[in-house]
């Protein structure tokens, strides 16, 4: 069975970076950030963000993603009900990607909410970016156009690195890029001995039934 990593950071941390790495070694990579993207694009899954939110997050019928920020991330009740909307859209997705990805020993699934969303006990293995405070809010702000005061409040409505690194097996420290990668590699080769050893195991053993 194919092993699920799961890949999360806090806003700016630079996980989808990370992920890309990941992916540039020929790990299969689902970024569910993106996916949700898509899912919200949806007319359908629009239409239901606007009987939630009102009209006021769309833009000519389509959803206006800065507004819709302002809306739920100044407000964890409506912020809840936005994941309640889409995880299990981006779930299901993530199901039929897999099955796709089955003939891998392991997956890499990136999400942004992974412990927020509770997703993570479906992992077998979290891996966590981190980066310091002042240099996430930098990136945010260059990346989308945002104030220091909005960048803020988004990084309170999540876990703190504090609370994920006691929940994730291996953590990445985002800062340099070299070492990023050294440190990616490290852990791609304690994946593929831990789950390529596993599938030989499993092998032998169905072999073994087979035989008997």
């Amino acid at each position: 069975m194919t092993k699920i990593i799961g890949l999360t950071g806090g806003i700016g941390s630079g996980k989808t970076t990370v992920a890309r790495l990941f992916q540039n070694k020929g790990i299969p990579v689902y970024i569910a950030d993106e996916e949700a993207r898509k899912i919200m694009a949806l007319p359908e899954t629009v239409q239901k963000v606007a009987s939630l939110f009102g009209e006021e997050v769309l833009k000519e019928n389509k959803l206006n993603r800065k507004q819709l920020g302002q809306v739920v991330f100044n407000d964890p009740s409506k912020l809840k009900m936005l994941n309640e909307l889409i995880h299990p859209l981006v779930a299901a997705h993530f199901y039929k990607w897999i099955q796709i990805h089955n003939s891998f020993p392991f997956v890499i699934k990136e999400s942004a909410i992974l412990f927020e969303s509770e997703s993570y006990k479906n992992c077998d293995k979290i891996i966590l970016v981190i980066a310091p405070e002042e240099e996430r809010i930098k990136r945010v702000m260059q990346r989308d156009q945002l104030t220091k005061e909005a960048v803020l409040q988004r990084i309170k409505n999540q876990l703190s690195d504090e609370e994920k690194i006691v929940k994730s097996d291996f953590v990445i420290k985002n800062e340099n890029l070299k070492e990023t990668s050294k440190k990616i590699s490290d852990i791609l080769k304690f994946l593929s001995n831990l789950y390529q050893k596993n599938l030989i195991v499993n092998i032998w053993l169905i072999l073994l039934t087979v035989k008997c």
